[in-house]
């Protein structure tokens, strides 16, 4: 379990650095249902990390006897799209002076149900490519390495609560001291917003080039 865990502590912190999920969590923060539509939003992210690293454990793309050519190639695809994504990223990051622009997607963030929050918490995880790659790769190292089906799931727990620990805390904090939080709210979202591009161009890479090379090392 051990093992398990500390192979996958990269990729949890390549989840939870997701600019944009957290960008829409903290509009949702000032919105009119913050509370409400907060801790949906976690729930639906809780529940898209979770089910997504459930299905991989279940259909055990490693096989009984550990790393497998299979895992090998699954993790070489997802290096490659991270490399692919990374350089879209750049491409996309705006001008020097150009005021970023949020996805048309988050204008309706205001006027969400909890059904709909709790929805896009799952989108944001399971449909996200970086953020299912990274799941998809976890797990698959998890089914490898943790064990037993009781370690697998540990593993998988604290995977899930490490990539998602950018969504809990600012939820509790909110819900804990509302007035008190919201400045660093304001100052986060700015920064997130200018800076995106750039922080998701340098993790992709830097995650892509690590997925890619423990792609390589099991098929060697």
């Amino acid at each position: 379990m051990g093992a398990a865990i500390g192979q996958t502590l990269g990729t949890a912190v390549g989840v939870a650095i997701s600019p944009v999920p957290m960008i829409a969590l903290i509009l949702m923060l000032f919105s009119a249902a913050a509370a409400r539509n907060s801790v949906a939003f976690l729930l639906g992210w809780l529940v898209g990390l979770t089910g997504v690293g459930l299905v991989v454990l279940a259909l055990d793309l490693e096989g009984a006897n550990g790393e497998s050519d299979g895992g090998g190639v699954l993790k070489l695809i997802v290096g490659a799209l991270l490399l692919v994504l990374a350089v879209r990223q750049w491409r996309s990051r705006p001008a020097p002076g150009a005021e970023p622009e949020l996805p048309a997607w988050m204008s309706a963030v205001d006027d969400l149900s909890a059904v709909k929050a709790f929805g896009m918490g799952v989108v944001l995880t399971a449909a996200n490519p970086k953020n299912l790659g990274l799941t998809v790769v976890a797990a698959t190292t998890i089914g490898a390495t943790a064990g037993s089906n009781g370690a697998q799931i540990a593993s998988l727990v604290v995977f899930v609560l490490i990539a998602s620990v950018t969504i809990i805390v600012p939820v509790v904090a909110y819900l804990a001291a509302a007035d008190r939080v919201e400045p660093t709210l304001t100052a986060a979202k700015a920064w997130l917003m200018a800076n995106n591009a750039t922080v998701m161009s340098v993790l992709f890479v830097v995650l892509g080039a690590k997925v890619l090379g423990d792609g390589l090392a099991i098929l060697s």
